[in-house]
């Protein structure tokens, strides 16, 4: 691969490159769109660990993609310093911590309500037997598409096809910056051991045209090899959900300070972390948010080393894993460790256990009422008369809702997206309304 293609100034979309406006580059006007989006707004209602916390210092989706792209605005504008002889001339270091970062800002856009337990509540449903006619009508790799569904294809559909200009380049972001957003550049068809892929069947062709246009490397049958900078963006995401998740456990009093400090302290390699034991007055949250920032100091430059020292193989598509990976010992066992302690006692905390529960009664319900009402628009078409229960549900879609003349996979991707869309607060509001308000009770 080579940079000059990478890192073109062509936006998806919109072929004519933008005359250059004051005070902004192209990758700049990117990082403005995403952020003005309304997709990426509606992250400050979705969880990012713990649905519907009470606690208003707890992350929620859009504070945590803020974080992650400050961390990966750092790796870009680091990595451009060391490799900037390698660079077009009309790119420089600042220019990749913005691809970095716009990448990182749009990299959960596409997470729906309850974060990971709404995309597995959304793949059982699909998968349901009682549900198995519902997506009949589409072709099987539709079908796919939907019970494996997956936030990075979404996220990937948002920005390429759905936000701002519909069906017409979504965002129309610069073709850099949306491949270096695309972690899995395949299709749910090639879908990873774990299920991980970053496009659905709609979009395969903008894919493709995204990796023309970029010169990607072909990865066997399985797709295209990633954009360079997407490692970047994928090492952020790991740094910041690896350490801040638990300092949100601190606070709501799931795990222990002193827990925290020993996985930070293993990171940095150091018994000396400048804290002391609380005699201060300083607390131990303000202590730990000190603590984490020089913990992703060490990590940042860590992670650097290893882009550079790995960047032959990346470039000729040969790197095969990622960039933590890549670190020394003490960054990845520190990772490991960290990880590790989340999965061993936040994940298994019971409100959250509790919440995600009810977060699949909460998308079953309202994937209940959409996806039937969609069925019942395809069955019927323009000349049938739908039932009052399907005319309501699309009237609450408004000028979003999906017209009789279109194919079933296009009204089905159409009512995912609305579901997809919705925030924590609003999904649990609807399903409750929806699924029919309580009655009252007489004495």
């Amino acid at each position: 691969m080579d940079w000059t293609q990478l890192l073109t100034t062509e936006r998806y979309g919109h072929e004519a490159i933008d005359v250059e406006e004051l005070g902004r580059s192209h990758f700049h006007k990117d990082h403005d769109r995403i952020v003005f989006s309304s997709a990426f707004r509606k992250l400050g209602g979705k969880t990012q660990v713990h649905p519907l916390a009470k606690n208003d210092h707890i992350h929620n989706r859009l504070i945590h993609s803020l974080e992650v792209g400050s961390v990966g605005r750092s790796l870009g504008i680091r990595v451009g310093e060391r490799i900037r002889d390698q660079l077009p001339a009309w790119i420089e270091p600042d220019d990749l911590g913005v691809i970095v970062q716009s990448a990182c800002l749009a990299h959960d856009i596409g997470n729906p309500p309850f974060g990971h337990a709404g995309e597995y509540a959304i793949q059982d449903w699909f998968k349901q037997p009682e549900n198995r006619y519902l997506i009949e009508p589409l072709p099987e790799a539709n079908q796919r598409d939907l019970m494996q569904f997956e936030g990075n294809a979404q996220g990937f559909r948002i920005i390429a096809q759905v936000e701002y200009h519909l069906n017409r380049g979504g965002l129309r972001l610069t073709y850099p910056t949306l491949g270096t957003s695309i972690k899995y550049p395949w299709t749910a068809d090639n879908a990873n051991a774990k299920g991980k892929f970053s496009c659905f069947q709609p979009e395969y062709r903008i894919l493709q045209q995204l990796a023309h246009r970029l010169g990607l490397e072909p990865d066997g049958d399985l797709g295209w090899c990633r954009h360079p900078l997407s490692y970047l963006m994928e090492a952020a995401d790991d740094i910041c959900y690896a350490l801040i998740d638990l300092e949100d456990a601190v606070e709501l009093h799931i795990l222990d300070f002193n827990e925290v400090r020993q996985v930070f302290q293993n990171i940095q390699s150091t018994g000396d972390l400048g804290l002391d034991d609380g005699d201060n007055g300083i607390s131990p949250n303000r202590q730990l948010a000190a603590l984490r920032g020089k913990t992703i100091g060490v990590i940042v430059d860590a992670v650097v080393d290893a882009f550079v020292t790995h960047l032959p193989d990346i470039m000729a598509g040969r790197f095969d894993g990622d960039l933590m990976a890549a670190c020394p010992e003490q960054i990845r066992s520190g990772v490991a460790q960290a990880k590790q302690l989340a999965k061993n006692k936040v994940f298994l905390d019971t409100q959250k256990t509790e919440t995600e529960i009810g977060a699949y009664a909460v998308l079953s319900t309202l994937l209940q009422a959409f996806i039937t009402a969609g069925y019942e628009l395809h069955r019927k078409g323009d000349h049938g008369q739908l039932s009052y229960r399907a005319k309501r549900v699309f009237d609450l879609m408004g000028s979003e809702a999906p017209s009789a003349h279109w194919s079933p996979e296009e009204i089905y991707y159409r009512l995912v997206d609305h579901i997809a869309g919705m925030t924590d607060n609003y999904a649990s509001y609807l399903a409750r309304q929806i699924g029919g308000p309580s009655q009252p009770h007489f004495v």
